[in-house]
């Protein structure tokens, strides 16, 4: 469980999505006993949502830990910077903070074991991360070399069973620090900022 105060509970399942997608490399717990496996993973999202498509190295331990009867948990991070004080209009004692929005989603493993659906995985896992790219590279590669490295992984695929999002934007702020906020983060010139500034100004535009 994410411990988020009222004022930072984002339940709008379109914005926890959208996180998800822009901000797909996860850390990945699986939690069996009191030495938790961590891993971090590229994971994508399906269209509709209910999904997510994943792998790690056949070498990695995590993946002897999925269970159909217990959940797995991935953390998305999205943008996060730090706040100073003197970036309020109000003259009162404050402390400096931290400006950030995460979402923890928890889903059910199922290992893929057919090799045209893991090979249709990574096609997708390409494709989607290419698509910027004035020249995308394929996934032209000789066949022995794409099998063994198709051997080398263990694809997955996650059924969404419940996501919690935690935005800490400055919700707890009057209007007007947030206003200055904002700015003051545009000011700066570091994406973070600007991107956590971007953030903010759709709360404020709700």
């Amino acid at each position: 469980m994410i411990y988020t105060p009222e004022h930072f509970v984002e339940s709008d399942r379109q914005a926890l999505l959208r996180l998800v997608r822009e901000n797909s490399f996860a850390t990945l717990i699986s939690a069996t006993g009191n030495d938790p496996l961590v891993t971090h993973v590229p994971a994508l999202l399906d269209e509709a949502g209910e999904f997510l498509r994943c792998h790690v190295a056949r070498a990695n331990p995590i993946w002897h830990d999925f269970a159909a009867d217990r959940e797995l948990l991935f953390i998305f991070h999205g943008p996060h910077c730090y706040i100073s004080p003197s970036w309020y209009t109000a003259k009162l004692p404050s402390v400096p903070t931290w400006n950030y929005a995460v979402v923890h989603v928890h889903g059910i493993p199922e290992i893929v074991e057919d090799r045209q659906r893991v090979e249709s995985m990574l096609a997708e896992l390409v494709a989607e991360h290419e698509s910027s790219f004035e020249i995308p590279w394929s996934m032209d590669l000789p066949a022995d070399f794409q099998r063994k490295m198709i051997e080398g992984i263990v694809a997955f695929e996650v059924r969404i069973t419940r996501m919690a999002g935690k935005f800490k934007l400055s919700q707890n702020r009057p209007a007007a620090d947030r206003r200055s906020v904002i700015t003051a983060l545009r000011e700066t010139g570091n994406k973070d900022a600007a991107e956590v500034a971007a953030l903010m100004q759709q709360f404020d535009e709700r």
